[in-house]
């Protein structure tokens, strides 16, 4: 991170080229520093583990821009960040009126009904690692596309009942949204896309309605009652019947939650596993299992790195001379904490499964904790026992590189990641 703002305060690389590395520049600063975010947005960055515990807990930081953000007006029309940090869904949402959404939400990724769903997670894996075992000796795959996306994917378009036709078009559209190098103009094209192909889908499940996550979220609560708040038509309880408005931004945020984190936990578990063969072997000689290799994942390479934005509701010490005032907003790298030294004083920085403490925070923390954790946690077992097992041969394509990123400040993992299923020996010969 060498970039200042005319402040004098970091700025934030929309690229993400060194997201651990400019995380630990930041974590040195303080409990919390400003930066500059895309759009010359100012906010504090948080990266150390015990703060971001402490701020993600706290009752007196909201996650409501529209109720606790004063800069709200001053943010540019096409910020990157919007997406995210604008939409009015249950993420977003602040207190009782959080509460009562997320219980609305909660029962659809219970570990009980994810459980129910392995065996077709396990069917879509098989058939899309099948489809690459049959790649021809020496020829390579990009593992992202060819494994991670698309069962991930599958499996949140089953769940929400979205129609073959438009689910590769929805997912382009997410997927262009959570690119924070996009200029203005073409955060505000993207931004209408991704509408445009959710009022499709919205429209679509109200004509055809089916036992799926959609139609949950259509169907108004036994217990919905008359709004209490000004600024939602439901109820505080999350019962009585969301607006179109607030269906979209719903569905906007199961479907790109539901897939994005465990797209980049799949594919940064792949080449944590590949670039050390190491590991495998431990693996296969029982010396450590596929948790481990999950959760160190989770510890080493979250698949969420900062994640907007949070606003103080009053001010808050966090010490050595830093007040966090009252709305002022905040920016939580989720992914960092994994390797805060003060947690992890052991090579916070090298992946190791055998580690005996993988405290991590990728799936935040405190209220608003991710639902999809378990979900996520069930196709990567999947995805990873899959692979390995059917290829115990799989190497990576390009093994002297280390893969190019995913160019947001908000997802984190590989941009692409090329494998070879069926080496050929330098040493084979017809």
């Amino acid at each position: 991170m060498t970039a200042l703002s005319d402040s004098g305060c970091p700025v934030l690389d929309p690229t993400a080229r060194a997201a651990h590395a400019d995380a630990a520049v930041l974590r040195a600063r303080g409990p919390a520093t400003p930066v500059e975010l895309p759009g010359g947005v100012r906010a504090w960055s948080v990266t150390r583990h015990s703060v971001i515990q402490r701020l993600t807990g706290d009752p007196r930081v909201s996650r409501d821009p529209y109720r606790h953000w004063p800069g709200l007006a001053d943010v540019p029309e096409g910020w990157p960040l919007a997406v995210s940090a604008l939409m009015r869904n249950f993420l977003n949402a602040y207190g009782e009126e959080h509460r009562g959404l997320r219980r609305r939400m909660a029962p659809s990724f219970s570990p009980r009904r994810v459980e129910a769903m392995r065996p077709r997670i396990q069917t879509t894996a098989d058939r899309l690692v099948d489809a690459i075992h049959a790649l021809l000796p020496g020829r390579s795959t990009d593992i992202r596309r060819a494994l991670a996306l698309p069962l991930t994917m599958t499996v949140i378009c089953d769940l929400f009942g979205v129609p073959d036709f438009l689910r590769e078009d929805l997912g382009a559209s997410i997927d262009a949204l959570m690119d924070t190098t996009a200029t203005a103009e073409q955060g505000r094209a993207r931004l209408a896309e991704l509408e445009a192909r959710l009022a499709e889908l919205l429209e679509y499940k109200k004509a055809h309605p089916g036992s799926d996550f959609t139609n949950d979220l259509l169907a108004p609560s036994p217990s919905s009652s008359p709004s209490s708040s000004p600024s939602s038509s439901h109820s505080a309880d999350g019962g009585a019947p969301l607006s179109d408005r607030e269906l979209l931004d719903h569905l906007f945020l199961m479907l790109a939650a539901g897939y994005e984190t465990a797209v980049n936990l799949i594919t940064s578990a792949v080449y944590a596993l590949l670039a050390a063969p190491g590991h495998l072997a431990r693996l296969r000689a029982g010396d450590v299992g596929w948790d481990d290799v999950i959760e160190e994942t989770l510890r080493h390479n979250g698949p969420v790195m900062h994640h907007p934005m949070r606003y103080a509701i009053e001010d808050i010490d966090l010490g050595e001379g830093i007040v966090i005032r009252r709305g002022e907003p905040v920016i939580i790298a989720f992914a960092a904490a994994g390797r805060d030294p003060e947690l992890h004083p052991d090579s916070p920085d090298v992946f190791d499964p055998g580690r005996p403490g993988k405290e991590h925070l990728a799936f935040g923390h405190g209220p608003h904790v991710c639902l999809g954790a378990h979900l996520a946690r069930t196709e990567t077992h999947v995805a990873l026992t899959t692979l390995f097992e059917r290829l115990p041969l799989l190497a990576l394509a390009h093994p002297d590189e280390v893969p190019a990123p995913v160019p947001s400040l908000s997802l984190n993992g590989p941009a692409q990641l090329h494998v070879v299923p069926h080496p050929v020996s330098p040493y084979h010969s017809d």
